[in-house]
């Protein structure tokens, strides 16, 4: 948590506001964000007094922000120096319809040893870049905590979208509908593998978030224009079906499959 917390001051780009939210927390980071606050001023504290969820906490902070960019970092990635000032300059080389920029990640182990880079499984020939609504409902790429976005956007979407379980997916679909994304292939953030994340409980039955995919096919589904869009959200659906006939989760199966038909 501290070390992503000075990750943000030790950044090269100095025009930096910087919000920290504790959710309700109940093992004792609170303590520990409080003592880093204390040092560093400027920082703007919120305290939420019991969990909210994740999207509600976000939306707290992001509309406190009085930047053009916002970054979401959790307390388990880090943004190397440079992160921010190659941000900065991405947008603003690829104009005003740019609505995020998103880059190469190292990946680490809880105890931040190097594990890989995102292009090794991604390779930057192969990242879409520009108009890529149809490319994001076929298939993941994108590293998530690297996201640069565009204030703009946030505003615009009315912030993450509350009822959902998990956010990035959505963010992605609604935002690239009108806006641009663009890639940059510096590695700008190291991610955190952690056992306890939701990313790797988001394949097991049951989980919340495979629920809130549903969601967002069915928003994909209504914001559809073209033939190909259908045939990349047809795509999806065929992925998901085969997932949650995987994972015994035949009731989900079932709602990917009245979406399809």
């Amino acid at each position: 948590m501290v070390e992503a917390l000075d990750s943000v001051v030790h950044q090269t780009y100095k025009n930096i506001e910087l919000i920290v939210i504790d959710d309700g927390s109940d093992d004792g980071s609170g303590k520990i964000i409080k003592q880093w606050v204390a040092k560093h001023p400027a920082t703007i504290m919120l305290m939420n007094g019991k969990n909210l969820g994740y999207c509600i906490t976000f939306n707290k902070a992001f509309r406190l922000a009085k930047g053009d960019y916002i970054i979401d970092l959790s307390a388990d990635d880090l943004l190397l120096p440079e992160r921010i000032e190659e941000g900065v300059k991405l947008f603003q080389s690829k104009g005003l319809n740019c609505g995020v920029i998103f880059s190469d990640a190292r990946y680490i182990d809880e105890q931040g040893k190097e594990l890989h880079l995102h292009s090794h499984n991604f390779p930057h020939d192969l990242i879409p870049q520009g108009e890529i609504y149809k490319d994001l409902i076929k298939r993941y790429f994108i590293c998530s905590p690297t996201m640069m976005i565009r204030k703009e956007v946030l505003v615009k979407l009315n912030g993450y979208d509350e009822s959902l379980a998990f956010e990035d997916f959505d963010l992605w679909i609604r935002g690239s509908r009108d806006y641009e994304f663009y890639y940059s292939p510096i590695v700008l953030v190291k991610k955190r593998m952690v056992n306890s994340s939701l990313s790797k409980k988001q394949f097991t039955k049951g989980d919340a978030q495979r629920w809130s995919t549903l969601k967002v096919c069915e928003k994909i589904k209504s914001l559809n224009r073209t033939v190909e869009e259908r045939a990349a959200l047809r795509k999806r659906l065929w992925y998901e079906i085969r997932l949650s006939l995987q994972l015994g989760d035949f009731a989900l199966a079932w709602q990917f499959s009245k979406l399809l038909l």
